[in-house]
Order: structure tokens, then sequence, then C-alpha cells
């Protein structure tokens, strides 16, 4: 353990007990949070802050100098990418920046760094922190699919008891294709696995992982999609990923699939899944995440009976702000003493 101290700067909301938690995890810190600078939180997970938050003019000259002595950041201002370019071109002191969101590859690709300054800053996520909770709605998800969510609601809204009872398919026993293996497509396939579901993956590389009893690479997605009952997208969105679930893909699933999707909308070619939602292809999906975000209101998925829109909140949980700030302190120690770091941001392809 080194003596070295590390200057921290919260610049995203961080309440009182959170801040002491860490300090108390991790004491070599000098953690300051601007209370009175900082936007409140709607609710918990809420990183930018109320949008009606305003700095006077003397203020927001406050807070720039504290976010330029950084030698580290908890979290980036508002949540948006210009400002942390912004933090990384005023403070050349600036070594490691701690981003919010699991996804925050896609925010240092948007502040457009140059290579020094990418070389020169560290930045990590909290991937790991939404894994159960993204865990549970993709159960939920699949559920709501098998389980005939929307000819239920329909039936009820109307006051109607079917006279002729209907199947509805086994979560147990069925074939589930987990479309990527990080954090959060491991946890949904130890998930599923114990329910008895016989669960596939996809990954680039070849790995073993726990309930997982075949891996496939995302090149054989059309060859076997096929293959599954329902189909379950972790994937971060990246070059690399986008549309990876495209028109081919989509052509190929089982007739009347479940396709849920916590990871990033990019990854579903949202027209090609209209096309096939519409033609009863795919016969439920299931959508924490679109492409794009906010879903426009003239988005043909908001009317489609077979689909179900959450507003990219179902990571949120009451949790989660203790389980950033218990991250962060595990980051910093590793930091402190010269380890490698939970999360690091892939700076090439932004993951």
């Amino acid at each position: 353990m080194t003596d070295r101290r590390l200057r921290v700067v919260a610049a995203t909301p961080l309440p009182d007990d959170l801040a002491d938690r860490i300090r108390a995890a991790e004491p070599r810190l000098d953690l300051v949070v601007p209370q009175d600078l900082l936007p409140p939180q709607r609710h918990p997970g809420d990183h930018a802050g109320d949008p009606d938050f305003r700095r006077s003019e003397a203020e927001e000259q406050r807070f720039q100098e504290l976010v330029g002595s950084a030698e580290a950041l908890y979290g980036i201002p508002g949540e948006r990418p210009s400002q942390l370019a912004s933090a990384v071109r005023a403070n050349a002191r600036l070594e490691w920046v701690q981003l919010m969101p699991a996804g925050g590859g896609a925010q240092v690709k948007a502040a457009r760094l140059t290579e020094e300054e990418l070389d020169r800053v560290r930045f990590t996520t909290t991937a790991g922190v939404h894994a159960v909770p993204l865990a549970e709605w993709s159960e939920f998800g699949l559920l709501a699919g098998f389980k005939t969510l929307p000819q239920l609601q329909a039936a009820q809204r109307a006051h109607e008891w079917a006279e002729s009872r209907w199947v509805m398919r086994r979560l147990e026993g069925s074939r589930v294709l987990v479309v990527g293996l990080g954090s959060i497509g491991r946890l949904v396939a130890a998930r599923l696995a114990r329910q008895g579901v016989h669960v596939a993956g996809t990954s680039r590389r070849r790995v073993e992982v726990d309930g997982v009893e075949e891996v496939l690479h995302p090149d054989d997605l059309a060859a076997r999609i096929g293959d599954f009952d329902g189909v379950v997208v972790t994937l971060p969105g990246t070059d690399e990923t986008r549309h990876l679930v495209g028109a081919e893909v989509l052509r190929a699933v089982r007739p009347g699939a479940t396709i849920v999707n916590v990871g990033r909308g990019s990854v579903i070619d949202h027209e090609a899944l209209v096309e096939q939602l519409r033609a009863g292809r795919v016969g439920f999906a299931a959508l924490d995440v679109t492409d794009p975000e906010p879903l426009p209101a003239d988005s043909p998925l908001w009317d489609l009976p077979n689909v179900l829109i959450s507003p990219h909140t179902a990571a949120l949980s009451e949790r989660e702000d203790a389980l950033i700030a218990d991250l962060f302190a595990r980051n910093a120690t590793r930091y402190l003493d010269g380890e490698d770091l939970i999360n690091p941001v892939n700076t090439r392809e932004f993951y």
C-alpha cells in the first residue's frame, strides 16, 4: 500500500452518506463533493440531476475550478460528452474518470478526444452494477412473450373471459440464445440455466461460461438463430455490434420467438424488427433500449401489440448509487496501489 493521496471531485450527484462510505473504504482519497454546486437527483441513479438546475456565473466558475483541480473525477458534469472533453482539455492533472453508465465507452467516443488525451486519461465504467436488475428484466421480457402478455391484456381490457383457452410456452426446457456474454449476459445465462433453460451464447472468443451449453460466433447468428425460442441481447453499442441482429438474422428466427434487448438499441435493426413483428415471425419483443433514444413518437414500435417498451429504465434500482460508490472505492484502492482497474474502457472500440 502506498502513501499517495488522490484528489477526487464529484462532478455528478453524490449523497453525503455515500461520499462518507467511499472515504471510509479508501481513506487515501481527498474526495470533494460540492453539494451546493451539484443538481439534485430526481430519483436513484439520476446522474445528470434535475435539468432545471442552474448555477450562477460565480457558481459555475467555482465548479469549473474544482473540476479543473481534480486528479480523478467521479462522473462527468450533466452526463454530457462535451463536458468530458472540456474537463480533460482544461486539466493536465486529470488521470482517471469514473463514468456512471455501464456503457460509458459511448460517452468517451462522443467526446472526440485526441489520441494523446485518450492515452493520458484512464476511463472506467460501472459495468456489472446493473447486471441483476437487467437480468431480472430479461427474464420478465421472456416470460411476457412466452406467457402471451399482449393477448392477456387485450382480453382484460375488453372484459372478455375467453371460452377457449390457449397454450402458453414454458420457460423451463426452452432454448434461449444470449447475444453477448459480458457481465450482464453471463448473469442472464446463469439465472436461466437454473430454471431449466437450455442456454447458448455468442462470443468472438473461445470462452466457457457457467450455464451456457454452447458458444456461437456472432457470424453464425443467421444460420443458428432459428434454433431458439428466445433471444436476449446484452451487447454494448459499438461500430462492430451495430445491426448485428439485422434483417437477415431476423428473417431466420424461429416463428413466434421472443426477442429481448437490454444492451443497446443499435444492436438491432429496428426497421427489420418492425417488419418481422408485423409478419408474426417475431412473436414478441421486449425492448428496454431503442435506436434512437428517446424513441420518436411516430415510431411504429409504440403501437404494435406484440411489443413492450421500457424507456431505458430497467437497470435503475434503489441500490444503484450505493453499488457505484462501492465499485469506485474498490477501483480507487486498485488505482492507488498500481493494480489493474475494474471495467477499463477500450479506447479503440469504446466499450
